[in-house]
């Protein structure tokens, strides 16, 4: 991931051409450091562990039957940049994501940030780390807790409901539009609570990891686990804490009940 980084994004960073910035979707790019480095990682990757497959982002928009590798395979889940729309506007957070899934589950996942070169990676029953050291979620501390909600992706009824029900109980702070960044911001005390509509694999499966290896907690607001293979599946709780988890989900149970 490193050496990708040096020689794939790094070198296009505040230097991309407006040809070499392509819109996927509304408010959904890619460039060319994406696609350069989806496929060194893929190459490096499947040389690793060629019985596995890659499920990256850019090769999934192209063909999106892909996904359906990640219910019965091994996988390699890989986002060549995560915060593609900050790298594009020359400005920080991005990241790579990488994590290996077994039918289904997320069994590893690292996490680099480009920029300041932070590592991040955990194992299945094997703990969290960043740059090579243990690492265990901390609360920020703070009343009311730090709140990171993203309200990108939601439905505007549901947009409104989580603005007057949810967000009054937390400071709340810019979403970095990066899961790289996400997710370790929870785990290192800086916010205590995130939600997250949309759960792509990519986005998702290496930091969800991360998060409860380090004691935290991540999964759906019913409290059932994340699986990439349930790629269709929206809505996800982050937490630095499982009080504070707890805390979140009860109150948007409530929410959806249309109780106070």
């Amino acid at each position: 991931m490193r050496e990708v980084n040096r020689a794939a994004i790094l070198p296009h960073y505040q230097s991309l051409s407006s040809d070499e910035i392509i819109s996927k979707a509304a408010d959904d790019l890619v460039t060319v450091a994406d696609k350069e480095s989806e496929a060194m990682l893929t190459e490096r990757l499947l040389a690793l562990l060629p019985e596995a497959v890659v499920v990256g982002e850019e090769a999934t928009f192209a063909d999106a039957a892909l996904l359906d590798q990640l219910r019965d395979r091994l996988c390699w889940i890989v986002d060549p940049i995560d915060g593609t729309n900050n790298f594009a506007a020359g400005t920080p957070p991005f990241g790579v994501l990488v994590a290996l899934a077994d039918r289904g589950e997320t069994i590893g996942g690292w996490i680099l940030d480009c920029l300041t070169g932070r590592f991040c990676h955990a194992a299945l029953g094997g703990g969290a780390f960043i740059d090579g050291e243990p690492v265990r979620a901390t609360e920020s501390g703070e009343t009311p807790p730090v709140g990171a909600i993203s309200l990108i992706f939601l439905e505007q009824a549901q947009r409104e409901r989580v603005k007057t029900r949810i967000a009054p109980h937390y400071r709340l702070v810019d979403i970095p539009r990066c899961a790289a960044e996400q997710y370790p911001r929870l785990v290192l005390g800086t916010n205590d609570i995130s939600i997250f509509e949309r759960t792509l694999p990519w986005d998702h499966a290496a930091g969800a990891l991360l998060l409860n290896e380090a004691g935290g907690k991540a999964a759906r607001p019913d409290g059932s686990p994340y699986r990439v293979s349930e790629f269709e599946r929206r809505g996800m709780i982050g937490a630095a804490s499982p009080r504070l988890w707890d805390d979140l989900a009860a109150r948007m149970a409530r929410m959806d009940r249309g109780s106070a």
